[in-house]
């Protein structure tokens, strides 16, 4: 049975797309960010993105995504101790969330690095991810259950090797997804008036988590890359 699992293993992750290994770009060749800024003034740069982004961003969507709901609903995650994050959600209606953390609005240096971040937070429902990628962990389970129950497997194996398949499935295409998302999300930033490159930048100050075999994000130096790709054809 254990080796019938680790055969269904091997079968779904050869299917996945890594991204090849990009040189990082030296910091002297990304725009300056510029020194940390007060809470105040991070605040005040939050709330200036919010009311320029909302509105492009619902635009962009009903022309891509007609049938989505794009009523985006921008919120921030004030509970203590919350690293810098940022993340897309559904509430129970299907309405979009993009939530910030305190932290990250925070550390971001300038408006163009909340642009930015927000861009690629509304990209991932622009381009329906959600659906995707729960689409691709439903099917990683049931190929790695039926496999394992025509082992003769008991109940327990089965579910456990469901959820091995769901876990592969959700992380087949999650790099994908993310450089999907900073692509576009460099249009929406650029159409909202902001630098994408400038806010881009926030890629230098983070942990760059390589190119992990079913890693959930691509390298650092790749998202910046594809990121002045999208900036060519803009310009």
């Amino acid at each position: 049975m254990k080796r019938l699992i680790l055969l269904a293993f091997l079968a779904v992750g050869a299917c996945v797309e890594t991204v090849p290994p990009v040189s990082a770009p030296p910091a002297a060749l990304l725009p300056p960010a510029g020194p940390p800024i007060g809470a105040a003034a991070a605040e005040a740069n939050f709330a200036a993105v919010v009311a320029r982004m909302e509105p492009m961003i619902e635009r962009e969507c009903r022309i891509r995504r007609s049938a989505a709901n794009c009523d985006f609903q921008i919120v921030v995650d004030a509970r203590p101790g919350q690293p810098p994050n940022a993340r897309q959600s559904l509430d129970r209606s299907g309405r979009p969330i993009i939530a910030f953390s305190t932290a990250l609005i925070r550390d971001a240096r300038n408006i163009d690095e909340i642009a930015f971040v927000m861009g690629h937070e509304a990209a991932h429902h622009i381009a329906g991810h959600i659906p995707r990628q729960k689409q691709s962990a439903l099917t990683g389970a049931l190929i790695f259950g039926a496999l394992t129950a025509a082992s003769g497997a008991d109940g327990e194996a089965i579910r456990n090797a469901q959820d091995l398949g769901g876990t592969i499935g959700a992380r087949r295409f999650s790099k994908d997804f993310e450089l999907e998302a900073d692509a576009l999300g460099t249009v929406l930033t650029w159409n909202a008036g902001f630098d994408p490159e400038r806010g881009a930048a926030f890629f230098a100050r983070i942990p760059d988590p390589g190119n992990r075999f079913l890693g959930t994000h691509p390298p650092n130096a790749a998202r910046i890359d594809t990121v002045r790709k999208t900036l060519i054809t803009l310009r």
